[in-house]
């Protein structure tokens, strides 16, 4: 089979630019939206907004490639960097981190792109790793770069990447391209088809031994960011992670053809519906705020901290709902307590209730704000996929 790099017009892809014309325009607008909603935000929930959704792009960026972190330890490093009260926990390797990558990521998202830079990002993000060779630099062993699934008996090639001998050319090469396709470059292109081509351009060189999903999405994340003209806080690594099958087919399709309106397509109503995820976060802070404003004084010590927890959860809910033995163990209360506990703060509207004796379950007295998959269809209309 040929790969994109080994056909003569690489890395000069193509695209229909008239089928993302309105995404691109959809983007720009929700980047409006979600910047005049977060103004509504005290300081104190823009840093906690800031502190969610990097470390969700840091847990789910880990999970698309299989590696579980620890959320808690995630948003503790984050807090910490930005400078931010933590619990002082101690935090491992692989969350310290990808943490900093995103740290990093969300300070430097309008710095040109450069080799340091994404040496950095590689040191970050396999610090501790002792199986790896080239660590904070581009691969350069002679064993061809394959991705494969199977049987080692019987292994099937999904991709092979270019030689790495060929790294230092194909990485100045893109480097370059993505700083000439900046909006202050020589050849600005808009901010869903540059980071999309980014991404799977990036991808298909695969520099790195290890890490190139997360530093190829890290890298399509800066690009939405310079397009907007400041960080995105995009939901999409939580995104993909939701259509992970499909990212990995569409990536699949993407690495043998130079024409790339069906990749471009796929990205580009990710990207939005990661960017409505975003701004249903925005909305539940918002009324998280006013709902604990509403609440003041008429908690005990015991429902408040059961109530943030439950919100903790952020807009999609608590999942399969609070229950009494739920509250029991986040704050140590009797069970004839928690049940008492549980019907006053349904009273006083904290929480509601579905379900009867133990089979109820609660949720905080906020809307769910659940975000539907989005599509791009032949006329490049946004459409929501069933």
């Amino acid at each position: 089979m040929e790969w994109n790099w080994q056909q003569t017009d690489w890395p000069n892809f193509s695209w229909q630019r008239r089928r993302l014309a309105r995404a691109e325009e959809q983007f720009l607008v929700g980047g409006g939206v979600f910047l005049g909603s977060v103004g509504h935000l005290d300081a104190a929930d823009k840093d906690q907004l800031t502190v969610d959704a990097l470390s969700v792009e840091a847990v789910t960026t880990s999970q698309i490639e299989g590696e579980m972190l620890d959320r808690a330890s995630v948003q503790s490093s984050i807090r910490r960097q930005l400078g931010l009260a933590t619990d002082h926990r101690r935090i491992g390797a692989a969350e310290q981190g990808v943490a900093e990558m995103m740290v990093d990521l969300h300070r430097s998202f309008a710095q040109p792109l450069t080799d340091g830079m994404l040496f950095a990002w590689h040191a970050m993000l396999t610090g501790g790793r002792r199986d790896l060779k080239d660590i904070g630099r581009y691969r350069n062993h002679p064993e061809p770069m394959q991705i494969v699934s199977g049987p080692l008996h019987a292994p099937m090639v999904h991709y092979e990447a270019p030689p790495s001998a060929d790294m230092p050319h194909e990485m100045s090469r893109f480097i370059g391209w993505f700083n000439q396709t900046a909006p202050d470059g020589t050849n600005p292109l808009p901010p869903l088809t540059r980071a999309g081509i980014a991404h799977v351009h990036f991808v298909c060189i695969h520099p790195f031994e290890d890490g190139n999903g997360r530093i190829g999405r890290a890298i399509a994340e800066k690009a939405l960011a310079q397009g907007l003209g400041r960080p995105t806080l995009t939901a999409l690594a939580a995104t993909i992670l939701a259509r992970r099958r499909a990212y990995y087919d569409a990536l699949e399709r993407a690495n043998a053809t130079m024409a790339l309106t069906d990749w471009l397509c796929w990205f580009a109503a990710t990207v939005i519906e990661a960017q409505r995820r975003t701004m249903a976060l925005v909305e539940f802070l918002i009324d998280k705020t006013r709902r604990l404003d509403r609440l003041r004084g008429q908690l005990n010590e015991r429902q408040q901290k059961a109530l943030i927890r439950v919100l903790g959860e952020g807009p999609e809910g608590f999942k399969g709902g609070l229950s009494a033995g739920n509250y029991v163990a986040i704050t140590g209360a009797s069970t004839a307590t928690a049940t008492r506990d549980l019907a006053d703060m349904v009273a006083k509207g904290a929480l509601i209730r579905a379900g009867e004796r133990r089979h109820a379950r609660y949720q905080a007295n906020i809307p769910l704000r659940p975000v539907a998959a989005v599509a791009i269809d032949e006329q490049g209309r946004l459409v929501e996929a069933g």
